[in-house]
């Protein structure tokens, strides 16, 4: 508690060295630090437009097909009781899979960074960053499930009149359970990711958050699907299932929390890393809510298996960038100060993104049309979902996904320099913002691209069906 209250204990210190001196010991140290920064510029790598797009094609595609199968998975379960009867579990899919981006991503971005900087060189730091990490996302993903089961009961019931409690404690069960099986899963395959990407010398900014992605929104759902069905049917029979399920993962809460604090690396975000992970949430509640208000029109059904790929394409490619740029910040200045060349002011245009970054965007932004029409294809080929491809259909869907993109690598380009000037690590505080957003502005633009669709008669006779 002492060193996360000290005030000369920056948010970006885990990522940089680890001694933290005082007085004249640190006016010494800090001209040590600038070399050591300098030494690390020269000797970051250059990537070509292309070999970036090579490095990213693969755990994008593979990340894409996580989301199709998500969105499969979604599309078959919804027909379940416990989906059916409670509705608001939709409210509680994009802040479920949104953890993906809250947790999965931010520490494959902490750790991917630690690699880049050499702080995970030594075995020693190397094993303290990875257990803090997962012990702190353990912490934080029992806490998110739970207050996300709460903003779903607000969102579903309160403004109808209507609750139950014994739905409410499901919900709850459900909530935390998912989070917390789902996120110590994806964090040990994510460690592996990270340590093998080392070894093999290709650039985890690349590949790691993809690849959280790949398997986040499938594992996430299909446990979500899993134990809130298996609760619905105890339900008359051992109505206190629930309520145990439920305590038994809130209690394991103080274990993580003594592990993390142990850590320096996750001491201080243990204390100050909540404000992004909670906002998130509650943005892609929001999400959640135009999802459930949606699938609620039996017109309007067939958004269902698009809604997972578009908020994970997005996720996935805003998280890419936003990892790009907090290591290239690392890299080039302390945090507080942003590099001469990094401080051309943004504008909507693609090719007047700041100098340093501007690349990495086009490649991303490239790659949304063809991966679109991939994986949409691969939906129709698997035969669900209620809509079909019409040419009309897809310029929309397109459309709202380019545009989705577009917005969000715009918005990454000014949050993650904005919080390095404000001496907040982005790897901790500006990933979950943007998968929020895209949650968000995905459901928002797919579930207006369905009514506008349904308005000017690109419908289907089987639609809802």
């Amino acid at each position: 508690m002492s060193d996360a209250g000290d005030g000369h204990y920056a948010e970006t210190e885990p990522m940089l060295p680890e001694c933290r001196l005082s007085g004249e010991e640190a006016d010494k140290e800090e001209e040590s630090v600038e070399e050591g920064q300098l030494q690390a510029t020269r000797n970051m790598p250059k990537e070509s437009p292309l070999a970036m797009a090579l490095q990213i094609l693969v755990p994008f595609l593979l990340a894409g097909f996580g989301t199709v199968s998500a969105g499969v998975v979604l599309d078959i379960v919804q027909h379940w009781e416990a989906f059916k009867n409670i509705t608001e579990i939709f409210i509680l899919v994009p802040a479920l899979l949104g953890l993906k981006g809250n947790l999965e991503m931010t520490l494959a971005s902490r750790l991917s960074t630690a690699v880049n900087v050499g702080k995970m060189d030594s075995p020693i730091e190397k094993w303290n960053l990875i257990i803090g990490n997962l012990a702190l996302k353990q912490v934080q993903a029992t806490v998110i499930g739970f207050l996300a089961a709460v903003v779903a009961v607000v969102l579903g019931w309160i403004p109808e009149g209507k609750f139950q409690i014994s739905h409410a404690v499901l919900l709850c069960s459900s909530s935390v359970a998912t989070a917390f099986i789902a996120s110590l899963l994806q964090g040990i395959i994510m460690v592996g990711v990270i340590v093998g990407s080392k070894k093999t010398g290709i650039n985890p900014d690349n590949v790691a958050t993809p690849i959280a992605a790949s398997f986040g929104d499938l594992i996430t759902l299909a446990i979500l699907a899993w134990i809130s069905q298996g609760l619905y049917n105890c339900l008359d029979s051992h109505p206190y299932v629930s309520s145990l399920v439920c305590a038994f993962f809130m209690c394991l809460t103080p274990l993580w929390m003594v592990i993390s604090s142990k850590h320096p690396a996750s001491r201080q975000l243990l204390y100050s890393g909540w404000e992004p992970v909670i906002t998130a949430m509650f943005i892609s509640s929001i999400g959640g809510l135009i999802l459930d208000k949606t699938v609620s029109d039996p017109n309007l059904a067939g958004i269902v298996v698009y809604t997972p790929v578009i908020n994970g394409i997005g996720g996935n490619l805003v998280a890419i960038q936003s990892s790009r740029i907090s290591t290239y910040l690392h890299f080039h200045s302390t945090p507080g100060e942003v590099p001469d060349e990094a401080k051309v002011e943004g504008c909507l245009c693609l090719w007047c993104f700041r100098w340093a970054n501007h690349r990495s965007a086009q490649v991303l932004l490239l790659l949304v049309i063809p991966g679109h029409l991939i994986f949409l294809y691969t939906i129709d080929l698997m035969e669900r979902g209620h809509t079909s491809l019409t040419p009309v259909f897809m310029v929309v869907y397109l459309a709202a996904a380019l545009f989705q993109v577009f917005l969000l690598l715009c918005i990454s380009d000014w949050m993650v320099h904005s919080m390095w000037k404000s001496g907040k690590d982005p790897d901790s505080f500006s990933i979950p913002y943007l998968t929020a957003l895209g949650d968000l502005l995905g459901t928002a633009l797919l579930a207006l691209s369905f009514h506008f669709l349904w308005i000017i008669g690109d419908q289907d006779s089987d639609v809802g069906d």
